[in-house]
């Protein structure tokens, strides 16, 4: 029976021809992350082990990502534990304001994480770098201490779930929608501890920014990992980036899989994920009444120049509802440079939006844009449990750019199909 690419990468990492799906297997690891939330209790935990110094220093990635400009004690408290423990380790990878962004866009796009590589971070949507043609999966802060002593660290194999997109899909759906939609489809455990591997003519049609963000969600439906296998496109990215050696993998036409799905994206209309699971996925015609107070477009999973430039298009001309609150957060420093060299920025502030510099911020409740009490948000983020970005009584509306910007301009849930 052939091999998942999930399976051959993992079998690669552990020095064996092949691995089995429920199988326990120790790891190598190609890159080790962390934040300002979950490293601090790595680090802690990392000196109760005895460690003397971290497995390799440019193996460590610490991003001070979710408070940061800091926004409190508390959070400056948090992120100085990183640089004090990146200054007494020499560690390459720790990303100073200025230089930060939003770590699973980050380290994409400083070619720190590549095709064929096991990844591990302590933040579920380490599962990005999938996109890459890459394993890689969300850990707790004990592991990732281990992690950074030992450079590798242990997975149960998982089996794997096939999803076939085919069809053109049509204007303005894009990759947060296919996800969006999956999600909707088998619900926030169908993929409970499994791969979900992304395939079809579709998704060979999909950029880089779109699989980037579907495979970020694949934690979304319970996945333990998404994966794309590499292409053209993978390459055509990653080349120019790159800093070291990388493998590419991709499955046997004879691999096992639990599972296979197939989804045709023709018919598909934009898909917003009403509170508070984001498997509450309705098409857009079906959510067009909900009056709301803010629209955030940013996030690891949808800040990226492509979405800004979709945003963008939508916004030229036009202002937001005086009703609605629009914040507008780049991924990175380099894109935040780069919206600023397209006129991006400038169509935003027009607009009568707030634009930040890189932070997973309101994402999560953090700052720079949380909710009160009775307010109602649609964002490009990847949850919307209760009291996710701020009071346990606000809502938050999963969508993709162009529904998040359309509906600034509506001041309710509404496509950019209403402003033509």
């Amino acid at each position: 029976m052939g091999q998942t690419i999930t399976q051959k990468i993992l079998a690669a990492h552990c020095g064996k021809e092949a691995v089995e799906p429920g199988e326990l297997v120790n790891a190598r690891l190609d890159m080790v992350l962390g934040n300002d939330i979950t490293a601090p209790i790595a680090i802690a935990e990392f000196a109760k082990i005895g460690a003397e110094t971290v497995f390799d220093k440019d193996r460590v990635a610490l991003v001070p990502d979710h408070s940061t400009p800091n926004k409190d004690i508390k959070s400056a408290q948090l992120v100085k534990i990183l640089r004090d423990f990146a200054r007494l380790h020499n560690i390459t990878n720790f990303f100073e304001i200025g230089k930060m962004g939003i770590e699973h866009t980050l380290l994409p796009d400083e070619g720190l994480v590549l095709p064929g590589d096991a990844i591990i971070g302590a933040d579920s949507h380490t599962c990005t770098y999938g996109a890459l043609g890459a394993f890689s999966t969300g850990v707790g802060s004990t592991d990732l201490a281990c992690a950074m002593a030992l450079g590798e660290t242990w997975f149960k194999v998982p089996e794997a779930i096939k999803f076939i997109y085919y069809g053109k899909m049509p204007k303005w759906v894009s990759g947060k929608d296919l996800i969006l939609y999956t999600i909707g489809k088998i619900g926030v455990d169908g993929a409970l501890y499994s791969t979900m591997e992304f395939t079809g003519e579709t998704i060979s049609e999909l950029d880089m920014a779109g699989r980037f963000t579907m495979c970020n969600m694949a934690i979304e439906a319970g996945g333990k990992n998404g994966i794309i296998e590499p292409d053209e496109k993978t390459l055509a990215y990653v080349n120019p980036r790159a800093k070291r050696e990388f493998k590419l993998y991709k499955s046997d036409p004879d691999a096992a899989y639990k599972d296979v799905i197939e989804i045709d994206v023709s018919k598909l209309e934009p898909i917003v994920s009403f509170p508070h699971l984001p498997e509450n996925a309705r098409p857009i015609s079906e959510a067009a009444h909900i009056k709301l107070d803010q629209s955030v477009i940013g996030s690891c999973t949808n800040g990226r120049i492509e979405d800004l430039r979709v945003a963008a298009g939508i916004l030229k001309g036009r202002k937001v509802h005086p009703d609605v609150r629009l914040i507008v957060i780049p991924a990175t420093q380099e894109i935040y440079l780069q919206s600023i060299k397209e006129g991006l920025t400038e169509i935003f502030v027009e607009a009568g939006g707030a634009v930040s510099t890189p932070t997973c911020g309101p994402c999560l409740g953090g700052h720079m844009g949380v909710l009160a009490e009775g307010e109602r948000a649609v964002a490009t983020t990847n949850r919307n449990f209760v009291g996710r970005m701020g009071h346990t009584k606000s809502e938050v509306y999963l969508a993709s750019p162009a529904i998040a910007a359309a509906s600034a301009v509506l001041g309710r849930l509404g496509s950019p199909e209403e402003l033509s």
